[in-house]
């Protein structure tokens, strides 16, 4: 599993009370941290989660056009981040692991922006790899993949790229990655080539066609399809675009984690969702309860790489996933722990 940074907090936990650790997850869009402590025993996902903090930041805007974070991106995130620091700072966090993913692997100045971050915040952030991503998601979504078929397949739709893995879970261990694809195709990138405004039908059928292309080489290793019709495959999508679609699946008035986390979303439902949304503009979309000014344009563009998905691979239900890089750093981060040998006092 990979390591992030490792930063101990100038505070330290109040006598006798577990330790609790923090992890931060810096995307193309949002800046996301959980703090949480273990909890084996009441928690499924063997953590307790006692402070949060998400941010959509759009770090990285204007990123496929100049290759670059831009000025503005740099300081929207770093003022995130500012507050992730001392949200770690007060909650006495023994450990931190902190990381970044597509638009820092793409920027020609990302490294600058890591360095930039660690002197303004005294966050050590380290860029992690397309695989690396994909594993942690899996040990974050992990325990949502109880279902009792033999294989999974899990995809993340993000910003700027999206994640699919192929899973082995008839062991009876821990899921297994058997193949993982990174596609550079994300909402951000998207919503920069083709506008905020309502799709045409034929504008949001080339983006599937785009995303469709690049998904047929990893059907033809797998053969997921006949495995799908088979009744062999658990499908389960962590992301915005995923949980967004759960929470208007359930027409929740705003968006509840407790509810769509591990939601069972009927694909046939998921269809004449995103072909609503599509038809939506931008004000439309903007107002909705469960969508928001952040996302208004990005969502469609999550319906289009959804749709592709779908079709290539058409399960029955889909299992959404309020979950994934985060719990994986702070699971990785508590077995590290727990491995590690008691110091004589």
């Amino acid at each position: 599993m990979p390591k992030g940074s490792n930063n101990t907090s100038a505070t330290s936990p109040a006598q006798g009370s577990p330790p609790c650790y923090a992890a931060i997850d810096l995307g193309t869009n949002n800046c996301r941290m959980l703090v949480a402590r273990p909890d084996g025993v009441t928690n499924r996902d063997g953590l307790l989660v006692i402070d949060g903090y998400s941010r959509i930041v759009r770090l990285g805007e204007g990123l496929a056009a100049s290759g670059r974070l831009s000025e503005e991106a740099i300081d929207r995130t770093i003022k995130a981040l500012k507050i992730c620091a001392g949200k770690i700072r007060n909650r006495g966090v023994m450990d931190t692991r902190a990381i970044a993913t597509e638009a820092c692997r793409q920027a020609v100045n990302g490294d600058d922006f890591l360095n930039r971050v660690e002197s303004e915040t005294s966050l050590t952030m380290k860029i992690i790899t397309a695989v690396d991503e994909a594993e942690l998601t899996l040990s974050g979504c992990a325990p949502l993949l109880n279902t009792g078929r033999p294989k999974a397949l899990i995809f993340d739709i993000g910003g700027g790229s999206t994640e699919l893995m192929w899973i082995d879970t008839s062991s009876g261990g821990p899921p297994k990655a058997l193949d993982i694809l990174s596609l550079p195709i994300g909402v951000v990138g998207l919503a920069e080539e083709f506008g905020k405004d309502a799709l045409a039908a034929d504008t949001f059928e080339i983006i599937v066609a785009r995303v469709t292309e690049a998904l047929k080489p990893f059907e033809d290793r797998h053969l997921i399809a006949s495995e799908i019709d088979a009744g062999r495959v658990h499908m389960l999508g962590t992301s915005g675009t995923v949980t967004t679609l759960g929470a208007i699946y359930l027409d929740l008035p705003r968006y509840d984690r407790s509810r769509v986390d591990g939601l069972s979303i009927r694909m046939e439902s998921i269809k004449a969702i995103c072909a609503n949304l599509t038809g939506l503009d931008y004000d439309s979309r903007h107002h909705h309860p469960c969508i928001g000014p952040g996302r208004a344009d990005l969502i469609v563009m999550g319906c289009a790489i959804i749709t592709a998905i779908r079709r290539q691979w058409p399960a029955t239900n889909l299992t959404a996933a309020d979950r994934g890089i985060r719990e994986g750093l702070l699971l990785d981060m508590i077995a590290t722990a727990a491995s590690e040998p008691i110091e004589a006092p």
